[in-house]
């Protein structure tokens, strides 16, 4: 008796012509198709169908033997053909020992854990999601207060600073940052010749160019 793998995560799409199977990761659903194998019962048993409705008597009689026959020996070669698949794809999965899963090994296994990513996440992508999702809480506090203060929609890409931008201390509110003193508001450069300007200036002194506020 044979060790069965895959029992969930596939779908048989075999006709009397031929075999194939679709197989899918338990965690993120990609799926791999096996290649179309044809079977040989199959069209002899459609051979003899073809020859009974021409010729009916003994031709009618060979092709119902035919498909009795065809029904042991396909069911043989479905099997030969299911164990020919698993081991066509065998190397894009990974069966995780601590939650069982049949995983992507593209997407879903971590190989330095040996375990699948939902069991042993993949700690630089939590990292980068965890930061992400903190930035946007951050600037949704920012953007509340803001609000708070009646502060313009042109001040608000200024307002917003987590950090500051001289020493790196992070910065709750206020106009200068209270370890180094630097002003926190962002600086200001002509689109035209490139001089520094001030904050919601709407024209450059040096060149005169509007400026976009």
């Amino acid at each position: 008796m044979a060790l069965i793998k895959f029992v969930r995560n596939y779908n048989d799409e075999s006709t009397d012509r031929g075999f194939q199977y679709e197989f899918f990761c338990d965690r993120c659903g990609t799926g791999y198709r096996t290649d179309f194998k044809a079977s040989g019962t199959g069209i002899a048993s459609e051979a003899l169908d073809v020859a009974g409705n021409l010729l009916g008597g003994f031709f009618g009689g060979a092709a119902d033997v035919g498909r009795h026959i065809h029904s042991a020996a396909w069911e043989r070669a479905h099997d030969a053909a299911f164990s020919e698949a698993v081991e066509q794809i065998k190397p894009h999965f990974r069966q995780c020992p601590r939650c069982s899963q049949w995983v992507c090994v593209e997407s879903c296994w971590n190989d330095k854990r040996g375990l699948c990513k939902g069991c042993a996440p993949d700690l630089a992508v939590e990292m980068s999601a965890m930061q992400a999702e903190a930035a946007i809480e951050g600037a949704r506090q920012v953007a509340h207060a803001a609000a708070n203060e009646k502060v313009g929609a042109q001040d608000f890409d200024e307002v917003i600073k987590a950090v500051c931008p001289k020493c790196g201390a992070p910065v709750a509110s206020g106009k200068f940052c209270a370890e180094c003193g630097a002003p926190l508001v962002a600086e200001r450069f002509c689109t035209e010749c490139g001089d520094k300007i001030a904050s919601g200036a709407k024209f450059c002194p040096s060149c005169g160019k509007q400026q976009a506020v």
